[in-house]
């Protein structure tokens, strides 16, 4: 099977999706846990899909290396409770058993608990209906069969919970207009929104059809409560067209932030310090395909025109208009130093001096009408 595969073939994709979960696990919990523990509370981390730990090679994949970030941190291997599950038992069996030989597992307060069954309606039922702790949620279905987005409501309603997912683009795309798998569309487009999209997609190109598919999803999400949603690509090994995705999901600006930077540096590219928030193989083999967009050049036009005559912070400006957008903080930082140095806008502080070139929050930016 495919799904067996995955796990046989340990590839940079994955290696890279790794990454990023465990490194906004680790970030998140130390944002939360000083707030959870004055409660003497309790955060966790679950993976719906966890598979078996590792892969043929020996490499751990997502559920090992969380358990180790948090025995290796003593404020979080007191604070953690971690919930694996997987629908197919010699996966959990396997897991059970490399949890189990964890070096440092005893320094866990709580014991990791692994189930074994599928994620399907009563399980979106039980996320919407129970309180939940903090919590980061990994929902990693191979295809789309268990990947609704009541799971993903249910996982992110509660305060401090945000979750990521694997959205399987050629799968989902090849299976929008497919009578055969039309529950599972309407599971997570919304039924409303997969019929707009088989309406719509027919003869666009491409490119148009991705952003169409990513718009419904995340305009969906967006009515279930998930106010920010990021996604990372995943292109082919030829680079030539998506495989798939990660979509974040959060209600809070500081995650959103948290998580995009953390995207950023597993871009594959870079176009004047933009991130491309893409990971693609045969990028380093075809440089001039991702060097010609000059998003800096747009960035400061953008910024002109639609903050004309309002004085603003950097941290006010990067929340406003950030979201939706592949630039990081320091991409408006050097544009408004850049509009700055052109006398386009000026900047004054509030507090005394200022040192050159330096946004601190004490430090407003005056664009000017009509620029």
């Amino acid at each position: 099977m495919a799904n067996q595969k995955f796990f046989e073939e340990r590839t940079d994709q994955s290696e890279v999706k790794a990454r990023i979960v465990n490194k906004y696990f680790s970030t998140w919990a130390q944002v939360v846990m000083p707030t959870v523990a004055k409660r003497g509370g309790k955060i966790a981390y679950m993976d719906l899909y966890a598979g078996p730990g590792r892969y043929k090679d020996g490499a751990a994949s997502t559920p090992l290396l969380v358990l180790q970030t948090a025995i290796n941190h003593p404020l979080m291997s007191q604070m953690l409770t971690a919930y694996f599950n997987d629908a197919d038992g010699d996966k959990t069996s396997t897991l059970q058993t490399e949890i189990d030989s964890l070096p440092g597992l005893g320094k866990l307060k709580y014991k990791p608990v692994v189930t074994c069954g599928e994620v399907d309606d009563d399980a979106a039922t039980y996320f919407n209906e129970t309180r939940l702790v903090p919590s980061f949620s990994f929902v990693d279905p191979f295809g789309y069969k268990g990947l609704s987005l009541r799971i993903v409501q249910g996982v992110i309603k509660d305060w401090g919970c945000d979750c990521v997912f694997f959205f399987n683009y050629n799968r989902i795309n090849a299976g929008i207009n497919n009578p055969g798998v039309k529950k599972h569309m309407d599971a997570l487009f919304g039924e409303e929104r997969a019929d707009t999209l088989r309406a719509r997609l027919p003869g666009l190109t491409p490119e148009l059809r991705e952003a169409a598919i990513l718009e419904e999803l995340a305009n969906e999400i967006q009515s279930l409560g998930g106010k920010y949603v990021l996604p990372f690509t995943f292109r082919n090994s030829e680079g030539t067209r998506t495989s798939h995705k990660l979509i974040f999901v959060s209600k809070h600006f500081k995650g959103y932030e948290i998580m995009k930077d953390i995207m950023a540096a597993e871009s594959s590219t870079l176009d004047e310090g933009v991130p491309s928030l893409t990971y693609s193989p045969a990028d380093a083999s075809m440089p001039l395909l991702f060097s010609l967009v000059q998003p800096m050049s747009k960035l400061k036009e953008m910024l002109l025109e639609d903050f004309a005559g309002q004085t603003l912070s950097l941290t006010e400006i990067y929340e406003r208009h950030s979201v939706g957008k592949p630039y990081i903080k320091r991409n408006y930082r050097e544009a408004l130093s850049a509009l700055e140095a052109a006398e386009r806008v000026s900047a004054y502080s509030t507090k005394g001096k200022r040192r050159k070139d330096t946004y601190p929050d004490h430090v407003k930016v005056q664009f000017k009408e009509g620029c």
